[in-house]
Formats: C-alpha cells, structure tokens, sequence
C-alpha cells in the first residue's frame, strides 16, 4: 500500500483519512484502540498526526485491512512482537516503494 502524503511535520485527521481513503471516524476509532496512536491536539482539539503516527497508521492498516486481522488480534501482534514486525513491515513498504519507481522509470523508456 502507498500512501501519498507530503513530508510534513504534522498532518490534520482530514488529510490522514483522505491519504488511507478512509472516514475520519475510522481514524478516531483506531486513535482510541491501539496506544501506539497518540496524535498531538492543538488549542481547538484539532489532531495533529506525526511522520511517527502516519507509520504506525499504516501497520494497524496493513494488519487490519490488508491481512484481515480483527482488532484484538492486531493489537496482540502488535504487543507481541511489535518491534520486529514494524521492521519488517517497513523493509516490505521501502522495497515497495524502490518497485514503484523501478516500474514507473521503466514506463518512460
């Protein structure tokens, strides 16, 4: 999965749902089950999420929507072995993204 976002220091909840094409609901729901999720809120209550949050957003989205876990069954992989599965997932998501830009210069030989 790729998630097109600028590099940012912070993202609105609105940008964040629109990048995963999902409801802002969503993402208050998964704010609120998994712990690693702790955007920061500015003086309205705005949510404001972290290059850190965007990463982890996109885990809970590849365990959840990807690989169909339920949310109890996320949140134990994630306790468990957190670090290393994080790590993978974020070789697989670089190699990901060295194979978009493989395909895409070899589309404009």
């Amino acid at each position: 999965m790729h998630i097109d976002l600028p590099e940012k220091r912070y993202y609105g909840i609105g940008e964040v749902a629109k990048a995963f094409n999902v409801n802002t609901s969503l993402i208050r729901f998964w704010e609120k089950e998994f712990d690693i999720l702790k955007p920061k809120k500015n003086a309205k209550g705005n949510r404001k999420f972290t290059p850190e949050d965007i990463q982890n957003l996109k885990f809970i989205y590849h365990l959840v929507k990807e690989r169909g876990f339920t949310l109890e069954g996320a949140k134990t992989h994630l306790k468990e072995g957190r670090q290393e599965a994080l790590n993978n997932f974020e070789i697989i998501s670089k190699l990901n993204a060295v194979k978009a830009q493989l395909i895409k210069i070899k589309n404009q030989l």
